[in-house]
């Protein structure tokens, strides 16, 4: 669901190889200039590791630039000869001050000189990003950059000084407490280098400011998103940058040094958590003391019964949702771990207080490929995602915390793993949809269950190369920003940062139907509309530019309000809605025109939460403002004020999701596990949501919160006939649970109240939609009024569509589906037709019978020196699939019925052309007997169609000659067809069958039927027919006898019908030679050969005349 669009932008701290001059701060890391660490007193203590203090909790809420340095208590004497004990120890060995008790400062200020630049042209090491994601930093062997996300800007250097260097070795490795107060510096020589970070909220680096600016009017109502809407001190600022550029501060706190070697560490919001080396352990490091003063705690991996003795923890990964650690050990494995918190000790007795984390194995390799390097966690569809050794990237369910943790599924990479190289960074985006996998010769991505979406391996190494595009063959890290809309990469040996726009489906973040049937995807700044569904069908699958309408959000709403979180669009394709951080903004297609608020606190009181929906004109709007839940209807025709809202709905609990139904239903769904039922209605002159009905799910939906997309089905009659109010009574419930297809059926136990069984119909869904919640589906050649009951069976109208990562599955008749779970819940499902798709699916056109989706493209041309990304649509028929199932089962007359509502489609008969062509070529490998064989039944179906002689030859054109056979068991002879084709006057199709009675030897050399079809031929002046037929001729014998003969029998035929002698004349037949060698004869030329050309030697030598 996510595709890269365009050039990523490129960031760099220099510009060039040179030195830069510029004002940053040098920082000596606690070492006076030109001295070396006390390394004895590093690791020698008379009473034992001391307790470090990470971080005063005075420093971290203040705001001055230069804050005053706290007094540090004095390092306690060292005692020689005493070294640490063998154990994992973690001690606090540099200070704000140098060692010799001076107050000088560890930092210093330098301006510009030839001794105080900015080291240039060092590759980034590491890349991390804060949480809210509103800033970045990166290191490189000897600096750290501090950036704003928006505007991409660097708010702080830090360039580690000589001495630095010199006692704590180069940069390796960044963490990044998740708040963005505190950076960890991990160096080569086994010590964590923390700073910290203060802000100034009302505090700005840079603004614009322009001091006349009263004749100038700011314009809410607009054909484009340009940056005219905007204040004049906002015209030079993009989405985001609303709030400009922060002043930050960031200065050193303090040096740690790990006695046993860093293996790898992570910081999470209460510790910092470090694996050791020697011996194998893990440390956990408080930000600030607990209650007893203790800030250090430490468990030895060889007491971990859970892991295996002699290994070591590569690399630790934590899911804040989830509350989840993953850890990948040196033998392969990966673990699922959690922290045991000090109130599970104190609560369970059977807790040993010194255990600190209770962990389960769910990846144990079977061989060496299988070895996990990575591993992540995608918390919105519980899934655990661990890299392996050759590339590939097997999924996990992540079930309960009990270690229930079964496979899923498995991303294979488009190419080797010799071509990818090892894997070096994996990241699921924040809504867990796209997985972004970097190697080490390019990069790749996938959706959540496994479809790949794009990647970069099919890159022209030589073009990439000349223009230093290394974004594109090798990634050594890669961070989400922005909502999901853009990626931050850094490459291999590179010292720039390039920022990747992606495209999304709007189904990501708003699940309703009008987003299903309708394709629009959503950009960074952007909203794309496909527009193909009122077109010729033809025109509606081409990959014209013109199918998408373009649609920019203004920037005076997204200059504050980006990123764009949800986008939703009418039933009808008419109108458009988005919405950010705060507010909302709707667009008409038809006119071009945006609606945003003119009052920016009226835009910033609320923010939408729950989702969006169009009912005709009315746009509905779950919103929370002022810790209040509300539904709120704001019409297109009007502005957008908190005035001019039509309606205001309040709701008792937060809303999960809200979604239409039928034609004037609404569905709500809501934290405390309740599904409301709203019709709307007129009253009082305006349309409002009325409540007719609601269903409690409790025991029967654990968490509401994981509730992606809903919809129910109601029986025709209460459709037609019911009262709403009974609705819920009656209504079969589909939930999209994480990525289970859930089914709950209303039924009435013993007391005679209702209640819900449930049923999980599929797994591994990525999205599903049910036909009966489109609004005016009509097939074609049927009429909405008169619709029978075998043809509404048949009619797809009550199909349920599922995507499952891999391949799209139709249960034709959902009702099937219903009976099936309503008789006997164990009962065995229905089958499904399984569709394989090789790209991703967007919206299922049932009145085209296609399935649209969209394929990335990398572009690299030698006249541009960049590359970029852009997509492509792409089609694919479903008919020759469904019209197979109901073969299958036997169902020829529901199969004729479904074709039937498709034949006046463009491209019916190519679709029946697939359906025999696949089945032939099973058939004619498996050899299936006569009774089991599913080829006469579609050749049954194809008669019953004016295109089925052409489709028949089509095939056969497509088609080894030793499946013609095959074909011709179940078909009238080929001299019948002949015939039916000459007296339908399809001269064409009677020159393929012509073709098929030669191949089976069933004519003569100058058969009756070649003189009668080329006379018929030259007769309607089909001079492309004559042409073919007398190349097949020609190519029957070397001679020319053949072709001889029958232009003989063709102008005694001719003459029979006509006295028109200048067509004889052209097709005379050049003499030959007795030898079978040719000359060719030039009318007006005294010029002659005695050699064959080319083209007469290609064209005796053709075996297939059409």
């Amino acid at each position: 669901m996510y595709w890269p669009i365009g050039t990523p932008r490129i960031y760099a701290t220099t510009t060039s190889q040179a030195p830069t001059r510029t004002n940053f701060v040098v920082s000596h890391d606690g070492i006076a200039p030109n001295a070396l660490a006390d390394n004895d007193s590093l690791s020698t203590r008379s009473s034992g590791p001391p307790t470090p203090l990470i971080l005063d909790e005075k420093d971290r809420a203040t705001s001055d630039p230069q804050p005053p340095i706290p007094p540090i208590p004095p390092i306690p004497p060292t005692t020689p000869g005493l070294k640490t004990p063998a154990t994992p120890a973690i001690n606090s060995v540099e200070h704000d001050v140098f060692h010799d008790g001076s107050g000088h400062s560890s930092q210093q200020y330098v301006a510009g000189s030839g001794s105080g630049d900015i080291p240039a042209g060092e590759p980034i090491i590491a890349l991390k990003v804060s949480r809210t994601g509103h800033l970045f930093a990166v290191i490189t062997a000897t600096t750290m950059t501090v950036w704003q996300t928006k505007p991409t800007v660097i708010q702080a250097i830090v360039v580690r000084s000589e001495a630095s260097i010199r006692s704590y070795g180069t940069n390796v490795a960044l963490l990044l407490r998740p708040d963005s107060i505190i950076f960890v510096v991990q160096t080569s020589l086994g010590y964590l280098i923390t700073y910290s970070l203060a802000t100034d909220a009302e505090s700005r680096v840079y603004k614009p400011h322009f001091s006349d600016h009263n004749n100038i009017q700011r314009r809410r109502q607009s054909h484009f998103g340009g940056p005219g809407n905007n204040t004049p001190d906002q015209i030079l600022l993009g989405p985001g940058e609303g709030a400009g550029v922060r002043d930050i501060s960031v200065r050193f706190r303090r040096v740690i040094k790990v006695d046993a070697g860093i293996e790898c560490s992570i910081a999470l919001d209460d510790e910092l958590v470090v694996a050791t080396k020697k011996p194998a352990a893990v440390q956990c490091i408080r930000w600030t003391p607990d209650s007893t003063g203790n800030q250090t705690s430490t468990e030895l991996v060889s007491r971990m019964g859970w892991l295996e003795k002699k290994v070591s923890i590569t690399e630790i990964t934590h899911d804040r949702p989830m509350n989840l650690s993953t850890w990948v050990t040196s033998d392969g494995k990966a673990y699922a771990v959690q922290r045991i918190s000090v109130s599970q000790t104190k609560d369970n007795p059977d807790f040993d207080p010194k255990k600190l984390f209770k962990g389960h194995c769910f990846h144990s390799p079977l061989r060496d490929s299988d070895h996990a390097v990575k591993a992540v966690v995608n918390a919105r569809f519980s899934l655990i995602a661990v890299g392996c050794a050759d590339g590939s990237i097997r999924v996990y369910s992540a079930r309960d915390y009990a270690g229930n943790i079964p496979p899923s599924h498995v991303h294979r990479l488009p190419v080797s793993s010799q071509a990818s190289g090892p894997l070096k960074t994996l990241s699921y985006s924040p809504d867990g949809y796209c997985l972004f996998a970097g190697y080490e010769n390019g990069w790749a991505t996938w959706s959540v269950f496994g479809k790949t979406a794009s990647h970069s391996f099919n890159a022209n190494s030589s073009i990439t190369s000349s223009n230093q595009e290394s974004w594109l063959n090798g990634v050594t890290e890669a961070s989400w920003i922005g909502g999901a809309c853009e990626v931050l990469i850094i490459a291999r040996q590179r010292e720039a940062i390039w920022l990747l726009e992606l495209a999304r489906s709007a189904v990501t973040g708003c699940y309703t139907p009008p987003n299903l049937f309708r394709t629009v995807l959503q950009s960074s700044s952007s909203v794309m509309v496909y527009r193909g569904y009122d077109l010729p069908d033809l025109t509606s699958i081409s990959a014209e530019p013109f199918l998408w309408h373009n649609a920019r959000i203004p920037s005076n709403y997204l200059l504050n309000q980006w990123p764009i979180k949800c986008t939703v669009v009418s039933a009808d394709g008419r109108y458009v809605a988005v919405a950010g951080r705060r507010g909302l903004a709707h667009y008409s297609v038809n006119s071009g025109r945006w609606k945003t608020f003119a009052n920016d606190t009226a835009e910033n009181e609320f923010q939408v939460r729950g989702g969006m929906c169009w009912y005709q004109h009315i746009l509905v709007a779950a919103v929370e403002a002022n810790r209040s839940y509300e539904l709120r209807l704001y019409s297109r025709e009007a502005a957008l004020e908190s005035a001019t809202v039509m309606f205001t709905q309040q709701m008792p609990a937060p809303i999960v999701l809200i979604t239409p139904s039928g034609e004037d239903s609404l569905l709500v769904y809501t934290y405390d596990n309740l599904l409301y039922h709203f019709v709307f209605a007129p009253v009082s002159g305006s349309i409002r949501p009325i409540q007719v009905g609601q269903i409690a799910f409790h025991g029967i939906v654990r968490s509401p919160a994981r509730v992606r997309g809903l919809s129910w089905i109601l029986p025709e009659n209460q459709m037609i006939d019911g009262d709403p109010s009974q609705d819920v009574a009656f209504a079969s419930v589909l939930f999209l649970v994480d990525g289970k297809l859930v089914l709950l059926q209303p039924s009435l136990n013993s007391e005679g109240q209702l209640k819900y069984d449930m049923r999980v119909i599929s797994h591994n869904v990525e999205f599903y939609a049910s036909m009966r919640d489109q609004l005016s589906v009509h097939m074609l050649n049927e009429s909405s009024t008169h619709f029978s009951t075998e043809a509404e069976e048949s009619s797809l109208r009550n199909s349920l569509w599922v995507f499952e990562g891999h391949e799209l599955k139709v249960w034709p008749d959902v009702q099937e589906v219903l009976r099936a779970t309503s008789i006997e819940p164990s009962k065995e499902l229905p089958p499904t037709v399984s569709m394989p798709i090789d790209f991703y699916p967007l919206s299922i056109l049932l009145g085209k019978g296609i399935v649209l989706g969209v394929e990335p493209e990398l572009v690299q041309r030698r006249d541009v020196n960049f590359s970029f990304f852009r997509f492509s649509i792409r089609t694919h028929l479903f008919l020759p699939e469904i019209l197979r199932f109901y073969l299958v089962a036997n169902k020829p007359a529901a199969a004729l019925r479904l074709a039937q509502q498709y034949q006046n489609l463009e491209y019916f008969a190519h679709g029946l052309e697939v359906l025999l062509h696949h089945v032939l070529d099973e058939e004619v490998d498996s050899a299936p007997k006569p009774e089991a064989a599913i080829l006469p039944r579609v050749l049954s179906l194809l008669s019953s169609f004016k295109q089925y002689l052409d489709i028949v030859v089509q095939c056969t054109r497509k088609t080894e000659v030793r499946s013609w056979r095959t074909l011709f068991a179940y078909l009238p002879p080929p001299q019948e067809l002949f015939e039916e084709s000459l007296q339908r006057g399809s001269l064409k199709t009677a020159g393929g069958y012509l073709l098929i009675l030669h191949t089976f030897e069933e004519l003569g050399a100058a058969s009756e039927q070649s003189v009668r079809l080329f006379a018929r031929a030259i007769r309607e002046e089909d001079w492309d027919l004559c042409k073919e037929l007398a190349r097949f001729l020609a190519a029957m014998d070397e001679s020319g006898e053949t072709l001889r003969e029958a232009m003989e029998l063709v102008n005694i035929r001719v003459k029979q019908d006509s006295d028109d002698t200048d067509i004889m004349t052209r097709l005379e037949v050049p003499s030959r030679k007795a030898n079978g060698s040719s000359r060719l004869t030039r009318q007006n030329s005294d010029i002659g050969s005695d050699v064959q050309s080319n083209s007469d030697i290609s064209s005796l030598g053709t075996t297939s005349p059409i």
